[in-house]
């Protein structure tokens, strides 16, 4: 059972959430920086087992439909982790995509909400392309 209140250990687990992308936005503006990297990636999961639970976690990376991007985030994170930042972070990302695109539908709503950003995202290319994703037919 999913509880949807918004205790400390919520609170703090976006929080890491928060730091681990920050980290992670850093490590690839300085050019790769192999810590600041790890960093990121290790605060990003850290959160994430704090925000949903360590079960609802373990069992999320380690349904079948998820194998493919649980390997490929791990192999990733594992060549971050040895000094191969590009092509770990490479990696990492299409593991990060194949693991949360049953959520993008969710952030691309989220995001067209938001004020002065979100008229962006309620441009006609774009949501003919979140439509398409989505597998609804549109006309082109």
């Amino acid at each position: 059972m999913v509880s949807f209140e918004m205790n400390d250990r919520k609170k703090i687990g976006l929080g890491l959430t928060g730091f681990g992308v920050f980290f992670s936005f850093l490590g690839i503006i300085f050019f790769f920086d192999e810590g600041l990297l790890a960093m990121g990636n290790i605060l990003f999961l850290s959160g994430l087992m704090l925000t949903i639970g360590l079960k609802s976690t373990m069992q999320f990376f380690t349904k079948p439909k998820n194998y493919k991007g649980t390997i490929s985030f791990g192999a990733g994170f594992f060549l971050v982790l040895i000094g191969w930042p590009i092509v770990g972070m490479i990696v990492e990302s299409y593991g990060f995509i194949v693991l949360f695109s049953g959520f993008w539908p969710t952030v691309a709503v989220f995001l067209q909400r938001i004020p002065i950003f979100g008229w962006l995202f309620q441009q006609p290319f774009v949501t003919s392309l979140l439509e398409r994703y989505r597998g609804k037919r549109v006309p082109v």
